[in-house]
């Protein structure tokens, strides 16, 4: 009984056999067959070779939300080197509270402006990637997901000392108020006010005035490898001594998440402006560098994605089974076509030979027997 049972139920499997097997009696190899077979074969291997790059291609996803961190601090690093000496000029930072910001994170390094050979080097690749970044948009994904590392944020190499130095390097970093606020750089050191905002500028003659200036390296946050700022590399050259240069800021909270880095940081963008002051001329205003940046509501989650295995194989049947299935019904329908051509294709022709004929000697479809192959 239980011997019964097996064989019924073996018979059911049998029967539920999608794949039918062909006698090889039955099966016909040609020519045309095997070079259609050949190419089918070449064009899978190729397709599948192609396939896997694509599998192992990752691309940055970009999302947005709404930033709700208010409570924590906003890291500005600075680089930037101005035309003047140390004991002529100020930084610092007033937020829209009209808060006062210590500015203790920031050194002053008496350094020469003209750059160095090498540094030079340096400053006219970061100028090429900027432009670059204008144009190709999608090469900022590259330098993410490579985290491409240039000169360290805020550790440039030292500057030539062989000669008395003319400027004045500021770099390091503060920590704000997370609103919107103004970082500038000024003739004279800042004083505290209880009543306002103000720098020992009396003590400067204006002949002494050169607010030409280079920004090596400003960015919100934590320093990211492969993230370039938009300012990184800018150069201003001031022609008349009493001259004010004006960057408004943007800035966007940015969370990256790649395969090689994971941070919190910020992103912006820029507007310049720059102007001479003359106040006979209607121009009025302080000489210095004004960066003048607000904070964005909207946050971006920026994620490396990578395609999922099971889609990579669902990708791969699809092309093995496709090309199969097409080059087959290709050959079919040449191998039709070159037997219409060549007049092979004849009614009947596939006949079997064993019909049964009328006593008058024709099929019984009435075409006559000796019409058919034999």
């Amino acid at each position: 009984m239980r011997r019964l049972t097996k064989k019924k139920a073996l018979t059911l499997v049998k029967e539920l056999d999608a794949f039918p097997k062909v006698p090889e009696s039955y099966v016909e190899s040609t020519a045309s067959g095997g070079t259609v077979s050949l190419i089918a074969f070449t064009l899978m291997a190729v397709l599948a070779f192609l396939e896997f790059f694509v599998y192992r291609n990752t691309w940055m996803k970009y999302e947005y939300e709404v930033d709700k961190d208010f409570s924590s601090k906003l890291r500005i690093n600075v680089d930037i080197t101005v035309a003047m000496k140390c004991q002529y000029i100020g930084a610092d930072v007033l937020d829209l509270a009209e808060t006062m910001v210590a500015s203790d994170g920031l050194k002053y390094e008496p350094v020469n402006f003209e750059l160095p050979p090498d540094q030079r080097l340096w400053h006219m690749t970061l100028l090429h990637i900027q432009e670059r970044l204008k144009v190709e948009h999608s090469l900022q994904d590259v330098l993410f997901k490579t985290a491409v590392k240039g000169a360290p944020p805020g550790k440039t190499p030292s500057r030539d000392s062989s000669s008395s130095p003319n400027a004045c390097r500021i770099y390091g970093h503060l920590y704000v108020n997370k609103v919107a606020g103004n970082f500038h750089i000024t003739v004279g050191k800042s004083i505290p006010h209880p009543r306002g905002h103000a720098h020992l500028a009396a003590l400067v003659s204006h002949d002494s005035y050169n607010f030409s200036h280079r920004i090596d390296h400003l960015s919100f946050g934590e320093a990211v490898p492969g993230l370039i700022s938009p300012l990184d590399g800018t150069e201003k050259i001031s022609a008349d001594y009493n001259h004010m240069f004006q960057y408004f800021i943007t800035i966007v909270p940015t969370k990256l998440n790649t395969y090689k880095v994971s941070a919190e940081t910020h992103q912006y963008s820029v507007t310049e402006r720059e102007r001479v002051i003359n106040h006979a001329a209607g121009s009025h205003g302080v000489s210095g560098i004004f960066m003048k940046y607000d904070i964005s509501s909207l946050m971006v989650k920026v994620t490396e994605q990578h395609m999922p295995l099971w889609k990579f194989l669902v990708r791969l049947c699809g092309i093995i089974g496709g090309i199969f299935s097409t080059t087959g019904m290709i050959h079919g329908l040449v191998g039709f076509l070159v037997d219409v051509a060549c007049c092979r294709f004849k009614m009947g022709a596939y006949r079997r030979l064993d019909a049964p004929l009328n006593p008058q000697g024709e099929a019984q479809n009435g075409i006559p027997a000796e019409n058919f192959i034999q």
